[in-house]
């Protein structure tokens, strides 16, 4: 650790948090110059295997399955994931646990020295998001991990996480998101994500049709490409699935897998790229097929297709753009007949949104709209009209809501036990019922 003197405020991770929320007039802006910067002064260096996970859908997926094999093993991980559900300790995971509070402080504060500069240095400004990572990827360092497990906030080339180097990248899905930010096309979003590869280290691509300028940069760079349905393979029925490399990867194989605890047929997607990522990492992290089988019976992610014990039917899904709603859908699809399915549902203005309406209200009956605490959020009311353009009208609307909690307490009130229940469209919709505490159930929920 760096001999630096520490800011006497302040003392509380909510205080530094709101610190680094006033430094930047900017809450997005993309570039590595002024990360890298304050990243050199603080001498900033993961002693582990890295493994970048960049893609549209399925990070944080990939990223906990990843942990939970590699856990299994024996190793000691460490994870960093964005958004938070509930609380910003949840970013950053060590031994599968987010990290107290009181262990993030110290390196805000010493972020906050080498933002200021010492000894003539000139002051940098920094984004909330950068400010947060480089006090996470510290926090990651100091602890030790045998493995460090890194998901990309925003693209990939220029986001802060690029500043470190991966041992080997995996990158997931690719669809249109962010695309004022990442380019109108998918080819565009793909040369984004491409930025964390790193020539001559393995590079893992389960999206089963990649742009081609994915494709293109791993062979410009001569980066060790693995692509699902060419360098390994995937099949399952419903019971279960088995997973193989080809001949000239080593013919490694896997049969007889039971489904990831992670819910939803995307998920098999998903866990072919891990285990790509284990095999391209095997020669400096062995793993056993117990952990595999182990890591994938036992995997735990909330609010990704979660759903909670109990009638009605609840499920959670942090589903914000139309590739991951089309997958919440077909999910809800194959979870059989309900007699209704109430939705709440509250979004970023900057989404998507008749596209992810369209592909989901098939099977929505009722729709409970809300506000969320963000500028880029949409309002209910404004949501409103984009519902009653759809084909069931006004009487698929049943209200508009302040939270996404007392929005879930209509929808709780106003359904059966034999009903279902799904909270979605953002990150924040799913936390904002988490934060609050689920409503209880009533009297007619529970038999009386």
């Amino acid at each position: 650790m760096l001999d630096i003197p520490v800011p006497e405020h302040p003392t509380s991770l909510a205080d530094w948090l709101a610190h680094a929320e006033r430094l930047h007039p900017l809450a997005i802006d993309m570039g590595l110059e002024r990360v890298q910067a304050v990243a050199r002064r603080m001498a900033l260096k993961l002693d582990a295997a890295v493994i970048t996970v960049a893609g549209t859908n399925g990070k944080g997926s990939t990223c906990a399955m990843l942990e939970s094999i590699y856990g299994q093993s024996g190793y000691r991980t460490g994870v960093y994931t964005s958004p938070h559900l509930v609380h910003f300790e949840e970013r950053c995971r060590i031994d599968g646990q987010p990290v107290a509070a009181a262990e993030l402080v110290p390196a805000m504060a010493e972020v906050e020295v080498a933002r200021k500069g010492q000894g003539g240095e000139p002051e940098v400004s920094l984004s909330y998001f950068e400010f947060t990572t480089l006090a996470i990827l510290r926090t990651i360092a100091r602890a030790g991990v045998d493995v460090a497990i890194l998901e990309v906030g925003l693209g990939g080339r220029l986001d802060a996480v690029n500043i470190i180097d991966a041992d080997c990248a995996v990158i997931t899905s690719i669809d249109l998101d962010h695309t004022a930010i990442l380019g109108p096309d998918r080819e565009s979003i793909g040369r984004e994500k491409a930025g964390i590869m790193r020539t001559g280290r393995p590079v893992v691509v389960s999206d089963p049709m990649p742009p081609a300028s994915l494709i293109d940069h791993a062979r410009e760079i001569d980066a060790d490409l693995w692509r699902v349905g060419v360098d390994f393979h995937f099949a399952g029925d419903k019971q279960q699935w088995g997973w193989a490399t080809h001949p000239s990867r080593g013919g490694r194989r896997y049969s007889g897998l039971a489904y990831p605890a992670l819910r939803g047929a995307n998920q098999l997607v998903n866990a072919a790229g891990v285990l790509g990522a284990i095999e391209a990492l095997r020669a400096r992290l062995p793993v056993t097929a117990q952990a595999v089988r182990a890591g994938l019976a036992l995997v735990e992610l909330p609010g990704r297709f979660q759903i909670l014990p109990g009638t009605p039917t609840l499920v959670l899904d942090v589903a914000h753009n139309p590739h991951s709603v089309a997958a919440l859908t077909e999910n809800l699809d194959a979870m059989g007949f309900y007699p209704c399915t109430h939705a709440v549902f509250g979004a970023m203005a900057d989404k998507d949104l008749d596209a992810m309406l369209a592909r989901v209200a098939p099977l929505v009956d009722r729709w409970y709209l809300c506000d969320l605490p963000l500028p880029r959020a949409i309002k209910a009311a404004d949501l409103a009209p984009r519902i009653q353009a759809l084909p069931a009208g006004d009487r698929a609307l049943a209200g508009t809501f302040a939270s996404p909690s007392q929005a879930l307490a209509a929808a709780l009130e106003a359904s059966a036990p034999a009903d279902r229940i799904a909270v979605f469209g953002s990150f924040h919709t799913v936390g904002g019922v988490l934060q609050d505490g689920l409503p209880k159930r009533s009297a007619k929920h529970l038999g009386a």
